[in-house]
């Protein structure tokens, strides 16, 4: 694990303290971090500037250093500056110096001895750090600043170097016989904060009215790009005629589409994280019309082909960024139906699309109008968004409000602490380019989860060209017809949306019951249905419509299997990543889609010829064997899963820390009563003595 990975672990230790008070008791971690960089010399630099606690160097143990009051802990930093500024600057209330010095005394108490007896009833407690919900808040709040872009503690190499040019030279004098001012006080007094756990600033306290609203119109941005993303498919061979292609050739334009998937949440997910949600889906909305309007007046192959890779590239940010505006709408219980509801949206925006398609190819508006359609619906969706939609993301919208507050009071000071964040760009690289691919290839969850979903992402694509091969080849429908029987896919898909649904109440009865601490393994039963019902379907679709003999309503339903096993093995894998990983699920979710993104590009451009060599039937066989031998996989994961996280450096999960906590306490009960059960003996002993 490197640097950064560590100064992660580090922020999520100060951000929930009890949460994690338990994880990496013998210090691994850390001594895994001092061996790499015990030589570096800008380590001891780390360690006196306060960016590497004492406490750390001293015992080995980050976790137990900071358990104050959440929302009162500062950076390293800003608490060595204060102490110097409290003494001397008279600028302070006697409050604020009260608060201030006890808590640089507890801080100090703390680094002197290791055991952790702090008694918090004596420091000041803000009336929001009293409530659970503001405290579950301020947690989050903080995980999410330490986990953003260039929120980093640690200096960059880059910051350092500047530093040390900076010290080299003389101290300028402030001009016109002025004397240098006294520090200011600690910058952590003019953070700004939320008003409690019911402030309306705040997006999960919205009316549900609105919710619902900015949900919809989310929901309308991610049909508009998913559908986007599948009707080229109907313009295949009208393409390919028009230019003197093969249609594998104009395939790249439904390929060149989803590869702009794969790179586009690279740029959006920290875009997201540094300025809020609403400012990148509304560029991306404009990006993605832009270039939908440009392959509809495209005059050669390849504009078409390049702007279909940009309009991918923008309209991967719905995918990469509506899910976090659910997560910062909606509470724990009722986050995953928000999700699900999403989901069912880039699910079904594929399979919608190809008959809306093959209808507009085949009337006289031609192949042109099935891009001039898709920019239409990016342009309703970017005027909604314009109008309606508003900042979710709890630091930006703090950052708003440190605004007002600095116009209408005059006080520069006041900010949020989002505003703080410096832009690295090499922890940009690490964190979106090199830690998910560490990620994917040294953890197996991920590794083998992330090829299961890539392989059901392919074939959800590769089904665009089956369909049309068997319904259109065989049976001798037209583009618009053969579109429909995609909608055998699509009731499959709600299927398994209602179960999911109607599921999920069971699913927060057992979260009250274990303390709200979820169990990622909870997540796969929904999946283990799926896996067989979807290799079950594969098998049904090609040896039923291979022959055309059969009646067309046969392998029309076999996509009540394939639907209800896509939607509920991906959905139910991804929530599984994101329990298991916690502050990396980021990282995690951004090689997955990479990787499967690539698999839904690339599927497309075989699927003719591996249908066409080997036929129907056997090219079928071929995918559901496959199918098949991935079923087992959300079994062993429900069955071992726990004990493979608990070997992973990445997967510090809640749960593995019950267990522990609960492990030791039973060991010290039957260490209590072993000594109570020998004491008896003993005086049964003595008094056998004394009666002989």
């Amino acid at each position: 694990m490197q640097e950064e990975d560590y100064e992660i672990l580090r922020g999520e230790a100060r951000a929930e303290p009890k949460r994690y008070s338990q994880w990496d008791p013998q210090g691994e971690f850390r001594q895994q971090y001092e061996q790499m960089h015990s030589h570096d010399p800008s380590y001891e630099e780390r360690i006196r500037s306060g960016a590497i606690p004492e406490a750390e160097t001293e015992d080995a143990h980050p976790i137990k250093e900071d358990t104050a009051p959440l929302s009162r802990h500062s950076s390293s930093s800003s608490s060595t500056s204060s102490s110097a500024s409290s003494t001397s600057s008279g600028a302070h209330t006697p409050r604020l110096e009260e608060i201030r010095t006890q808590r640089i005394t507890s801080q100090r108490s703390r680094r002197g001895t290791v055991s952790t007896g702090v008694d918090e009833g004596s420091l000041y407690r803000h009336p929001t750090e009293r409530h659970p919900e503001a405290l579950r808040r301020i947690e989050t709040h903080r995980s999410q600043h330490a986990l953003t872009v260039g929120a980093s503690q640690t200096p960059s190499r880059l910051s350092m170097t500047l530093s040390r040019r900076k010290t080299q030279r003389p101290l300028p004098e402030m001009g016109a016989d002025k004397p240098f001012p006294p520090p200011l006080p600690d910058r952590e007094e003019y953070v700004v904060e939320y008003n409690g756990v019911d402030d309306p600033l705040h997006a999960q306290n919205w009316p549900m009215k609105k919710k619902i609203w900015i949900g919809a119109v989310l929901a309308f941005n991610a049909i508009a790009v998913s559908m986007g993303s599948s009707i080229f498919s109907s313009a295949i061979r009208p393409v390919a005629q028009e230019f003197g292609v093969i249609p594998e050739v104009t395939t790249l334009g439904t390929s060149m589409f989803v590869f702009g998937y794969a790179f586009g949440p690279l740029v959006w997910a920290p875009f997201s994280e540094l300025y809020g949600r609403k400012q990148p889906l509304i560029l991306a909305a404009f990006g993605f019309s832009i270039f939908s309007i440009a392959v509809a007046v495209g005059k050669d192959l390849q504009t078409i082909l390049i702007c279909r890779f940009f309009a991918g590239l923008f309209g991967s940010c719905p995918l990469a960024v509506v899910a976090a505006v659910f997560a910062d709408m909606f509470n724990n219980k009722l986050r995953g139906q928000a999700v699900a509801v999403f989901s069912a949206c880039v699910f079904m925006g594929p399979l919608f699309a190809p008959f809306i398609g093959g209808f507009i190819t085949e009337s006289d508006l031609g192949w042109r109008w099935t891009e001039y359609i898709s920019g239409i619906m990016g342009w309703v969706s970017f005027g909604l968004l314009i109008l309606f939609m508003e900042e979710t993301y709890p630091p930006v919208v703090l950052v708003s409000k440190a605004a007002e507050l600095r116009r209408r009071t005059k006080n520069w000071g006041i900010h949020a602490k989002q505003e703080e964040i410096e832009v690295d760009f090499r922890e940009l690289l690490v964190r979106n380019v090199s830690r998910p691919m560490r990620i994917l290839f040294t953890e197996p969850i991920i590794l083998l989860v992330t090829i299961y979903m890539s392989f059901i992402y392919g074939l959800l694509y590769l089904f665009l060209t089956a369909y049309s091969l068997v319904f259109q080849g065989v049976y001798g429908w037209s583009a618009g017809l053969s579109g429909l029987v995609y909608f055998g896919m699509v009731a499959g898909e709600l299927i398994a949306f209602a179960v999911i649904f109607l599921t999920n109440p069971s699913y927060v009865k057992k979260l009250d019951a274990n303390d709200n601490v979820p169990i990622p393994e909870w997540r796969l039963p929904i999946a283990m249905i799926g896996a067989p019902l979807f290799a079950a379907g594969l098998f049904w679709f090609g040896w039923t419509g291979y022959s055309g003999t059969v009646h067309w309503i046969v392998p029309v339903l076999s996509g009540l299997f394939t639907g209800f096993g896509i939607f509920s093995i991906f959905l139910s894998l991804l929530n599984y990543i994101v329990d298991s990983y916690l502050m990396f699920a980021a990282s995690a979710i951004a090689a997955n889609t990479f990787m499967r993104s690539l698999f839904g590009g690339i599927f497309p451009l075989f699927a003719t010829y591996m249908f066409n060599g080997m036929g129907i039937q056997w090219a079928s066989t071929l995918l559901g064997c496959v199918a098949v031998v991935c079923i087992p996989m959300p079994v062993v994961f429900y069955l071992y899963g726990k004990k493979i996280r608990a070997k992973s450096k990445f997967a510090p999960a809640p749960d593995l820390e019950k267990d522990k906590r609960r492990d030791e306490e039973a060991r010290g009960e039957s260490a209590v009563s072993e000594s109570e059960s020998v004491v008896p003996s003993a005086d049964m002993a003595s008094e056998k003595e004394r009666t002989d």
